[in-house]
């Protein structure tokens, strides 16, 4: 399936509803760092995370160290954002709440 591209104003409403998310340098991009108590709940989320992720076959840029956990979206077919990146960014922080 192909997403279309979101312009810049589709980009900035959809992070009203994202507050802990960032535009990247570009707008290409969004970012979110994750901070949990421990490895094991920082674990917990990214395996949270990624089964959310298979089934909406879009998968993150991301890197762990110990409890924190980078995270990029993208689209890269599109060459920017589109509503999977939002979709997926939306299922990650109910991921991190634990309400999955």
């Amino acid at each position: 399936m192909k997403y279309e591209k979101l312009d810049e104003a589709a980009i900035a409403q959809r992070l009203l509803a994202l507050p802990q998310w960032s535009l990247a340098p570009g707008g290409k991009a969004i970012n979110r760092r994750f901070v949990f108590a421990d490895f094991a709940e920082a674990f917990a989320f990214m395996t949270r995370s990624a089964l959310v992720a298979e089934r909406l076959d879009h998968h993150p840029e991301w890197s762990n160290v110990y409890r924190r956990v980078d995270v990029t979206l993208t689209t890269h077919s599109a060459e920017g954002l589109t509503d999977l990146d939002f979709n997926l960014a939306s299922a990650m922080d109910r991921a991190a709440a634990g309400r999955d």
